[in-house]
Formats: C-alpha cells, structure tokens, sequence
C-alpha cells in the first residue's frame, strides 16, 4: 500500500505500514521451510517463514522506575508483566498500549551493570528505541531460514526471553541498520 503526496508539481509516494491481526485460531499444524530464496519466481519477496506479527518494540532506559511512571503518568499505559533476565543483564517491565487483545507492547530495557548490551547501548546511543521484536510460531525455523538467507544472529541457539519465551538477535548489520529480535512465545 502506497500513499501520495504533492510537493510542488512533482508526485512522491511513500510506503504506509499495515499491521495484521494476529489469529491464534488460524495456526497451520506444521509449517515447513519451502524456499531459503529471497524471491518468489515472479520476483516477489519470499516472506520469512513463521512471522506472525510485531511482537513488541523494544526501549532502552538508563532508570526503569523513572520509565515506568512517565509512560503510566504521561500516556495511562500499564504494566502487563516484569522480570530480571540475569543473563540478558537486564531489569524489564512489559508495557501494555492498548487493550489485552491488541498484541504489540512496550519492553522498557534498563541495565543491571555497566557491561550489559543495554548499558553500551545508552552510553553509545543515550535512551530510546534499541529494537523490534517479531513473534514467530517457531524460533528455530525462522533462525535457519534467516541463516539460509546469508543473515547473521547473535546466538548460536535460542535464549531464554520475557516470560519464558525463546528469543535470538538478526545482527543490525543484516537488517538494514535494525537490532531485530526473533520471539517464541512460550506456550501457555
């Protein structure tokens, strides 16, 4: 989808994102990775198989209290979930945006000591958005098909991340200039 725009008499036009809706109903019982290509035979891009949707955005913050009472004081927003992820180096609060069944969220990242990536991030980038998480329906499906298309991640193996979910990195230097964050939700 492509909006318009007139400046002066010359015609510009500039993507528009869409988000779906995800449907936990509409799962398929096995997914299987058909192409490791980057384009179908018609030239059109072979979607990475698994991706459900953006799971949440990912913030970095140097005092996670501080973050957390702006975003209820200054938008009403509400804390869905919190944990220490020790060997992330992290203390994290979920940020719920809207109602319970509207998936993306906030993840305020604050560091728990100065050699963790979220304190090289704030000291080389100081706070704000540090990453983009997509949901997939199986983590090791999607990091072989990201493999198979000559993208680096961060780990070997999956992780452990928020709430037990399973999680790996797609190196920024692959993703155009974005830390993306593969997620696993765990099943509940």
């Amino acid at each position: 989808m492509r909006c318009s725009s007139l400046v002066g008499s010359v015609i510009r036009y500039y993507p528009v994102l869409t988000l779906k809706v995800f449907d936990p109903t509409n799962l398929p019982d096995k997914i299987t990775v058909m192409s490791t290509q980057s384009s179908g035979p018609s030239g059109s891009p072979v979607r990475l198989p698994g991706i459900i949707g953006v799971d949440h955005i990912g913030i970095a913050v140097p005092d996670l209290e501080v973050a957390i009472a702006f975003y209820q004081e200054k938008f009403g927003f509400e804390v869905a979930h919190r944990e220490v992820n020790e060997e992330q180096g992290v203390a994290e609060a979920m940020i719920q945006v809207g109602p319970a069944s509207h998936e993306v969220k906030l993840q305020l990242l604050a560091p728990l000591t100065p050699e963790s990536a979220i304190a090289r991030f704030l000291d080389k980038s100081g706070p704000g958005i540090q990453q983009l998480a997509y949901r997939v329906t199986n983590i090791e499906i999607a990091c072989a098909s990201v493999r198979a298309r000559g993208m680096r991640l961060l780990y070997e193996s999956p992780r452990r991340g928020t709430a037990g979910s399973l999680i790996n990195f797609i190196h920024p230097k692959d993703a155009g200039g974005v830390l993306v964050e593969l997620v696993e939700p765990a099943a509940h």
